[in-house]
């Protein structure tokens, strides 16, 4: 059996406007502690992460407690919005739940986000099966990839777990086949409101 422990990042720093270099708040530093503290005991054999920078910092204490690198994949990264404005956040995702092909313009639509995800996840699975693997993930990023081994994980589920930050899910696959789940962790915050 394969497991894989997807970690939401942490508490972001809004105040920085470049998603990709984003990090994460004092608060969000010291929240990523809990992440080394529930995975430190998992057998945990590699830690791979989005290459933005608030996902890396939230698996950087479970790396440097284990004394591993982390890997940063491209395709694990998040949602590109793209010229989003910052009309009201839920109702421009409520689109894109509602019609995984809905984007705006230079954004990526749910079914992209899935997709190269999906890829990311299936080539982990080859070359870790058996092993235990942490990765380093967002809110969309993981909620496309969960909608696509629970097809009934939308838009209602996504607001769940929107101020959920860190947030572990651990999925367990036999192959490439999804056996099961199980929840980790959660810290809630009030991220959007």
């Amino acid at each position: 059996m394969t497991r894989l422990y997807f970690v939401r990042h942490a508490l972001p720093d809004k105040t920085v406007q470049d998603d990709m270099t984003r990090p994460l708040t004092v608060e969000g530093r010291r929240d990523s502690m809990a992440v080394a503290w529930a995975l430190a005991d998992k057998d945990i054999t590699s830690i791979v992460s989005s290459p933005y920078k608030r996902s890396v910092e939230t698996v950087t204490p479970l790396a440097k407690t284990l004394g591993f690198e982390i890997k940063t994949i491209d395709d694990l990264r998040e949602r590109n919005a793209g010229e989003w404005l910052g009309e009201n956040f839920f109702e421009f995702i409520q689109k894109q739940w509602e019609d995984h092909n809905y984007h705006i313009k230079n954004g990526e639509c749910i079914a992209e986000v899935q997709k190269r995800n999906i890829a990311a996840v299936n080539r982990l699975l080859s070359l870790h099966d058996g092993q235990n693997i942490v990765i380093g993930t967002h809110g969309t990023a993981l909620s496309a990839i969960l909608n696509f081994y629970y097809p009934q994980f939308g838009f209602e589920e996504f607001k769940k777990i929107v101020d959920f930050m860190p947030f572990i899910i651990r999925l367990d696959f036999e192959g490439e086949t999804l056996c099961g789940s199980q929840v980790e962790l959660v810290i809630h915050k009030n991220y959007i409101g």
